[in-house]
C-alpha cells in the first residue's frame, strides 16, 4: 500500500465510509450463503418450494444489498479518484512551472509530458481500485473466518492456515513485480524524451537526408520497451494463474474436510453447504487484490513520482520558495535584483554575470545589446521561465523567486514567436483571462487593432486559427498577443524582441498600439531595434552577460559608451 494514498483530502473519510459499507457488504454475503444454504438443504430434504420462499426472499434481499453497497462503494470511489486525480494534476503543473527548467533537465521533457498525461490517468485507476479492494481485504475475510469458526471450527482452521500461504506468495510475488515495474518505468521515461527529441528534430534529420537512419535508433528503443512490457505480462499472468490455482486448492481442502465429514454424519448438510458457499467469498478479495495488484501497479508508480514532484522544495530558505505576501505591483514598488548570476547546462561561462539592476513603479525600461549578449536570457529570468545560479531577488525588501505563483500572476509575456493555439480566436485571446465576458474581448480586440480582421472572418471570433486552421501573418499574431495582454490588464509587461521579425512598415503599425498598453504598467523591452529606446524612461546595456551602461537615453548618448556606439553602428550600416 502506498503511504501517501491516505494524505489525499478525504481519503482517511472515504476509507471510513468504505470500511463501514464493507462491513455491511461482509453481512449481506454471511446472510447470502445463510439463506441459499437453508433453501438447498430444505428442498433435498423434501420440502416444497412454498415452505423455502421465505428463505429464497432473503437471500435476494441479501443478494441486492450487497451489490447495491457494492455500487455506492464504487461510485464514492470513483469521484474520489477522479477529483483527487484532476487536484494532483493541477499541483503537479503547478510545481513544474515553480522550479521551471531543473525538472526538465532531471527527467526530460516526454518523460514529464507523459507522467501528467498518462501517469494521472493510471493514478485515478489506481486510486479507485485500491481502496475499496484494502478495505474489502481488511474486514470481509475476517467477518468470514469469525462466522465459520462458529459454524464449523474445522473448516475454520483450514481457512485460516491457508490464507497466509496466499499472502506470502503475494508478498513475493509484489518485490517480483516492483522490480519488473521498475525497469518498465525507467524504460518507459528513456522512451518518452527520446520520442519527443525525434519529433523536435525530425525537420533537422529530414534536411540532413539522415531521416531513415534514425529510424533504426527509435526502432531499437521501441523494440527494448516492448520486450519490458512483454515480460512484465509474462509474470502478470503466471502470477493470476497460480494465485487461483493455490485458491482452488484450498477451496478444495475444505470442501474434501466437508465431504468426508459429512458422509460421517459429523456435520449437517444446512451449515456445511453454507461454509462451502463461503470459503470462495473467503478468498475473493485476496484474488481480486492480486489480480488488480497488476493493473494498479503503474498507477502507484505514476502517484509517487506525482507526489515527489508536488512535495518538492528548492534548496533555501521558505521565503525563497514561497514569495507569499509580495503584494501586487504598483507605482511605489520596487523590484531589486542582487548578485545574480545564470549558467545554461553545459555552458563554459555564465549567460547573466552578477547582475545588480532595480526597477520601479511603473518604469519602462529598454533593454539593447547585440545578439547573444543575454537580453533574452534577462527576460526569460525575470519572467520565471529560469531560474539563478546566485543572487537574491526582493520586492519591497521580501525576498521572492521569479518563479512564483504570485510573481507570475501579476506578469504578460509577449515573445518574438507567440503561440498561437489550435482552438478559436474567441479562446486564443482569453488565454490568460478564460472566464472573460463577450464584451471584454471585443475591447481588448479593439485596442489590438484585430477589429477589422475578426470581421473579415467567416465565424467571428469563433474563427479557428492556428494549427489545422485559419494562418495568419506575423503581424497578426502579434496583435493576439497584444489582445491577450490588453485582456489581461496585469501590471508587469515583458516583451522578447516582439518585432524582431517583422517588417518595418508591420512594426511601426504596430508600436502605436504597443505604446498605449505601456500605461500604467512595468514594461521591460529587450530588442535590437533602437528606435523604441525613445520611448524608454531607462535603457540597460547588456553585452556579454554584463550590465555595462543604465541610465536615460540622453544620458547614455553623452557618456559616448557601448549604446553611443551601437547606435553609430546602426547609422554606418544605413549609410
Amino acid at each position: 500500500m502506498d503511504r501517501d494514498l491516505l494524505s489525499y483530502k478525504g481519503a482517511k473519510l472515504l476509507f471510513a465510509f468504505v470500511a463501514l459499507l464493507t462491513f455491511v457488504q461482509g453481512v449481506c454475503i454471511i446472510l447470502q450463503a445463510l439463506f441459499l444454504g437453508r433453501t438447498v438443504a430444505g428442498l433435498f430434504s423434501g420440502k416444497q418450494i412454498v415452505s423455502v420462499s421465505s428463505d429464497l426472499l432473503f437471500f435476494f434481499t441479501a443478494l441486492l444489498a450487497r451489490h447495491f453497497t457494492a455500487y455506492v462503494i464504487k461510485s464514492n470511489c470513483y469521484h474520489f479518484a477522479d477529483r483527487t486525480s484532476s487536484d494532483l494534476r493541477e499541483a503537479f503543473i503547478e510545481k513544474l512551472f515553480e522550479i521551471g527548467s531543473k525538472a526538465l533537465k532531471k527527467e526530460g521533457t516526454g518523460s514529464l509530458v507523459s507522467l501528467a498525461l498518462e501517469g494521472v490517468s493510471q493514478t485515478r485507476s489506481y486510486l479507485e481500485l485500491f481502496i475499496p479492494k484494502m478495505a474489502a481485504n481488511g474486514i470481509v475475510p475476517v467477518l468470514i473466518l469469525l462466522y465459520v469458526f462458529w459454524k464449523d471450527p474445522m473448516s475454520g482452521i483450514i481457512m485460516l492456515v491457508t490464507m497466509p500461504v496466499l499472502i506470502l506468495f503475494m508478498i513475493l510475488l509484489g518485490f517480483a513485480a516492483q522490480k519488473k515495474m521498475d525497469d518498465r518505468w525507467a524504460s518507459y521515461r528513456v522512451l518518452s524524451n527520446h520520442f519527443i527529441d525525434s519529433l523536435r528534430g525530425l525537420p533537422t534529420l529530414y534536411y540532413l537526408g539522415i531521416s531513415r537512419r534514425h529510424q533504426q535508433t527509435i526502432n531499437r528503443v521501441s523494440d527494448k520497451y516492448r520486450v519490458m512490457t512483454m515480460n512484465t505480462l509474462k509474470l502478470a499472468f503466471l502470477s493470476s494463474f497460480a494465485l487461483d490455482f493455490f485458491t482452488m486448492l484450498s477451496i478444495a481442502f475444505v470442501a474434501v474436510a466437508l465431504g468426508i465429514r459429512l458422509i460421517d454424519g459429523h456435520i449437517m448438510l444446512e451449515p456445511a453447504l453454507t461454509v462451502l458457499i463461503l470459503a470462495p467469498e473467503y478468498f475473493l478479495p485476496v484474488r481480486e487484490l492480486g489480480q488488480d495488484y497488476h493493473a494498479t501497479l503503474d498507477g502507484k508508480e505514476a502517484a509517487q513520482k506525482l507526489n515527489a514532484y508536488v512535495k518538492m522544495k528548492e534548496p533555501g530558505d521558505p521565503e525563497h520558495v514561497s514569495g507569499h505576501n509580495m503584494g501586487r505591483w504598483h507605482e511605489k514598488s520596487l523590484l531589486t535584483i542582487e548578485d545574480s548570476s545564470i549558467v545554461y547546462r553545459g555552458a563554459q561561462k555564465a549567460a547573466i554575470k552578477n547582475l545588480n539592476v532595480h526597477f520601479s513603479g511603473f518604469e519602462k525600461i529598454g533593454i539593447i545589446g547585440p545578439s547573444g549578449a543575454g537580453k533574452s536570457t534577462l527576460i526569460d529570468f525575470i519572467g520565471g521561465f529560469i531560474d539563478a545560479e546566485a543572487g537574491q531577488v526582493f520586492i519591497n525588501g521580501t525576498r521572492i523567486t521569479f518563479s512564483s505563483r504570485e510573481w507570475r500572476q501579476q506578469v504578460t509575456y509577449i515573445p518574438q514567436h507567440p503561440y498561437i493555439f489550435s482552438a478559436s480566436l474567441r479562446d486564443n485571446v482569453a488565454f490568460y483571462q478564460p472566464e472573460a465576458s463577450e464584451e471584454e474581448i471585443n475591447q481588448a480586440i479593439a485596442a489590438s487593432g484585430l477589429a477589422r480582421f475578426v470581421s473579415s472572418l467567416p465565424h467571428g471570433l469563433d474563427e479557428c486559427i492556428g494549427n489545422g486552421g485559419r494562418q495568419m501573418s506575423g503581424g497578426q499574431e502579434q496583435r493576439v498577443a497584444l489582445a491577450r495582454a490588453f485582456l489581461c490588464q496585469r501590471p508587469v509587461l515583458l516583451l522578447d524582441e516582439p518585432t524582431a521579425h517583422l517588417d518595418i512598415e508591420t512594426e511601426y503599425e504596430l508600436k502605436k498600439t504597443m505604446l498605449s498598453l505601456f500605461k500604467n504598467k512595468l514594461v521591460l523591452f529587450a530588442t535590437h531595434r533602437l528606435h523604441w529606446m525613445e520611448e524608454m524612461d531607462r535603457i540597460l546595456v547588456i553585452q556579454n552577460g554584463k550590465l555595462v551602461e543604465s541610465g536615460s537615453q540622453e544620458k547614455l548618448i553623452h557618456m559616448n559608451g557601448a549604446y553611443r556606439a551601437m547606435i553609430q553602428a546602426q547609422l554606418e550600416g544605413i549609410e
